[in-house]
């Protein structure tokens, strides 16, 4: 394997397939529709996931989101999608580290990739649109900004203070830097805020309270429904919690390794990971290359040793490999931050204002329904 170069122009001339023709997709995904199947023979020690597609942009993220949020363990992935196909083999165990034998758990593990993958599922690699769709139930706020203590109470306050309801929120902080996905409602009907008026003075509250500084803090009000973590994600990617300042590295705990090569006689570059494994690992990296758009063709996944280990061969949603040394490291801080984001640690519960509890999972905040 070629040590990184910068790409010849070259060879990104060749078309990605991802600017076929929308009409010319659909066809495609009719005459082969996606094949899913589970078996508890061909592993020794975790249920083996197959699931075979025509290839899309995305459906990688989609069938791991799927394993997500389904809870399940990723001990081994092996991933293939180049020549229009997309080929995955997932070793996969309950939490506990058991096989799932269960029937109906096999079968809902089925039907909901199989619909994740169908093609009116597929999405646009737009990241503002990712994920959202109408909803009346509920109002949902999105702040991004600086970290401080005091931050989550204050926001808590400014709410109860407008008489909105916290149905659900999420906060997460990496590197001095804050971001917040709130589902309110309103307090006396319980449903969505439509005022617009009132829709205004909550945003311009909650952008106080999110003052920027150096950055603009960001308040966006919205009816819809977000995958929350994918939607994280995007906003910290957005808000550049990535950038490092050589300070801040020094304080910062280990890093993972990560590095980003060209395998110039393939067109590929090449991801390499290595970092102590916890739960959502697999989910938090691919999200942030889909979110960079870039398009994942080969892979390899292990996490069954003391490190979790990631292999990925890529290439950018036009088709060509990492052309500089810039976006080289571009890539690096970007996945660096995306592992570094969520730990598995708990502290807490901890209860607010008597109707919520809130889980601390430094860096993480989680507020739910109780």
């Amino acid at each position: 394997m070629a040590a990184f170069a910068d790409g010849d122009p070259s060879s990104s001339s060749s078309c990605s397939s991802w600017d076929s023709d929308d009409e010319y997709q659909k066809f495609i995904q009719k005459m082969n529709p996606p094949r899913v199947t589970i078996d508890n023979a061909s592993c020794a020690n975790a249920t083996t996931i197959h699931v075979d597609s025509a290839n899309k942009y995305g459906i990688l993220l989609e069938v791991v989101q799927v394993l997500t949020d389904l809870k399940l363990i990723v001990k081994k992935a092996y991933i293939s999608s180049d020549g229009g196909w997309f080929m995955d083999v997932f070793n996969v165990t309950n939490q506990s580290g058991q096989k799932i034998m269960n029937e109906s758990a096999l079968e809902g593990i089925k039907d909901n990739i199989y619909k994740s993958i169908a093609s009116s599922s597929c999405f646009l690699p737009s990241r503002r649109a990712i994920g959202f769709e109408p909803s009346s139930d509920y109002t949902l706020i999105e702040l991004t900004g600086i970290d401080r203590p005091g931050l989550l109470s204050e926001v808590s306050a400014v709410l109860t203070n407008l008489d909105c309801n916290v149905m659900n929120a999420e906060v997460w902080t990496h590197n001095k830097r804050a971001a917040a996905v709130i589902q309110v409602t309103d307090r006396k009907s319980g449903l969505a805020i439509l005022d617009a008026e009132r829709l205004g003075r909550i945003k311009e509250r909650l952008r106080n309270v999110f003052n920027g500084r150096s950055r603009d803090a960001k308040t966006i009000v919205a009816m819809g429904i977000t995958h929350t973590e994918r939607r994280l994600h995007q906003m910290m990617l957005e808000d550049r919690d990535y950038e490092r300042y050589d300070k801040d590295r020094e304080n910062a705990n280990p890093m993972p390794m990560v590095s980003v090569v060209n395998w110039l006689q393939k067109d590929y570059s090449v991801v390499t990971m290595r970092c102590k494994d916890r739960p959502k690992l697999l989910f938090d990296t691919v999200c942030t290359l889909t979110d960079m758009q870039y398009v994942v063709y080969h892979g390899s996944v292990d996490t069954e040793g003391p490190q979790a280990y990631q292999e990925y061969y890529i290439r950018h949603i036009d088709g060509s490999p990492v052309n500089s040394e810039a976006e080289r490291k571009r890539i690096i801080q970007c996945l660096e931050a995306a592992i570094e984001r969520r730990v598995s640690e708990e502290n807490g519960p901890f209860l607010l204002d008597g109707a919520h509890a809130v889980f601390l999972q430094w860096p993480e905040v989680r507020v739910v329904n109780r």
